[in-house]
């Protein structure tokens, strides 16, 4: 567990650093990342590079988990959870006189927390706010309101629908996934003996 965990967070400290985003803190098993401080592109740019930022560490978990079966690391997903919200926050140095830690803190960053437990397991689920600023270019499904702790009213939420779009285009990715299964087949990549074990496996679901 410590040396997916290690691989996993490595993999998705480089993605965040690609796409320019400020590391906050490690928590446990999930990352804390934000944009627009200390530089900002501007609220829409920061907007559409923490969303592609999440894409990426999607799709870059996806051929992890790929890799891992097929040394068989794992038997089962190994999934994550993005939320992402857009707004003011107080950003600063906080802690006591030993200790101090530059973070971001506030209702804005307590709800992508609170997002983040609502979504799906390998999904990106957006604040309004967030969306409003990306959804020229975004494929969504909105979703209904949630209530979430520490806010009065339902929180408008969006689903990104188009993680694997892309990825697809450029590499014949195939990405299915409904109760009961999940299937992604690189069909670039994809062996023989794989092809033969998936025949095997539909086989027995017919019997």
């Amino acid at each position: 567990m410590t040396s997916l965990l290690n691989e996993y967070l490595s993999e998705m400290s480089k993605i965040a650093q690609r796409h320019g985003a400020y590391f906050d803190k490690f928590i446990g098993d999930a990352m804390m990342l934000y944009f627009g401080e200390p530089e900002s592109l501007g609220v829409k740019e920061d907007a559409a590079a923490c969303v592609r930022m999440a894409i990426d560490m999607q799709r870059a978990l996806n051929d992890l988990q790929t890799g891992w079966r097929r040394k068989g690391l794992i038997d089962r997903a190994f999934q994550a959870r993005i939320g992402i919200n857009t707004g003011y926050c107080t950003i600063g140095n906080f802690g006591s006189n030993d200790r101090m830690d530059y973070t971001a803190i506030g209702r804005e960053v307590n709800l992508a927390a609170r997002l983040e437990a609502e979504c799906d397991p390998g999904g990106i689920l957006l604040a309004a706010e967030t969306y409003s600023l990306v959804k020229d270019w975004l494929s969504v499904e909105e979703r209904e309101p949630v209530q979430v702790k520490g806010f009065q009213n339902p929180i408008r939420t969006y689903a990104a629908t188009a993680i694997y779009e892309a990825a697809a285009r450029e590499s014949r990715i195939i990405h299915e996934e409904d109760e009961g299964y999940t299937l992604t087949v690189d069909q670039d990549r994809i062996t023989a003996e794989a092809i033969r074990r998936l025949k095997s496996v539909i086989s027995d679901l017919g019997d």
